[in-house]
């Protein structure tokens, strides 16, 4: 019997997926990547990469996305709690330039597998969190590329966060309600508008 239960999101091609997790006094045990678990719900990915990654309270990481060797991510929150997002890039798509929102925590044990085609992003709302993700391609760094994660074509609901959408994607003058600053990498500020990706 499966040991991990896939349910697919409204947006073609993304899932949520939730370990059986056993528990005693002596803690818990689960599969967080069982390979025929995953073929059964006709997910066939193969990865070839593991990272890692810390980030403080109020740290928004993306959106990222590969232009000519993308990526398939399934990700985790091992320590703490983010609100992870994908949105649809793919021209082809009923929902492109739709996003879906999930949250990852230690707690509910919940992963997300984003597919190829999505630009991905997430938003630290515990003081820490360890993020850990597998890709199904390698990392390719003059490839990168990003869109702005308060694009207002988007319209992401980012919980929590406060203020309104600039010119610009810098996260300068945001909040989250505890006051908290959002902060982002200057490279994540140097980002696309969906728009601007569309007329390419």
């Amino acid at each position: 019997m499966g040991q991990i239960k896939v349910t697919e999101c409204p947006i073609r091609g993304l899932y949520v997926i939730e370990p059986t997790v056993h528990g005693d006094d002596r803690g818990y045990f689960m599969e967080t990547y069982n390979q025929n678990d995953f073929r059964e719900h006709g997910l066939n990915m193969v990865f070839v990469q593991d990272n890692q990654s810390l980030s403080h309270k109020g740290v928004l990481r993306g959106l990222h996305f590969q232009k000519s060797h993308p990526q398939g991510k399934l990700v985790r929150v091992i320590r703490g709690t983010v609100f992870d997002v994908a949105v649809d890039l793919r021209r082809d798509s009923e929902s492109f330039g739709k996003w879906y929102g999930v949250v990852l925590s230690e707690e509910n044990k919940k992963q997300f597998y984003v597919p190829e085609g999505f630009a991905h992003g997430f938003l630290v709302l515990s003081d820490w969190a360890e993020f850990c993700y597998k890709v199904t391609d390698f990392y390719h760094p003059e490839d990168e590329a990003g869109i702005a994660w308060n694009d207002p074509d988007i319209g992401i609901c980012w919980p929590g966060v406060n203020g309104s959408y600039p010119d610009s994607a810098c996260a300068n003058g945001y909040t989250l309600d505890d006051g908290t600053p959002v902060t982002m990498s200057a490279k994540d500020q140097q980002t696309l508008r969906l728009r601007q990706l569309a007329d390419r």
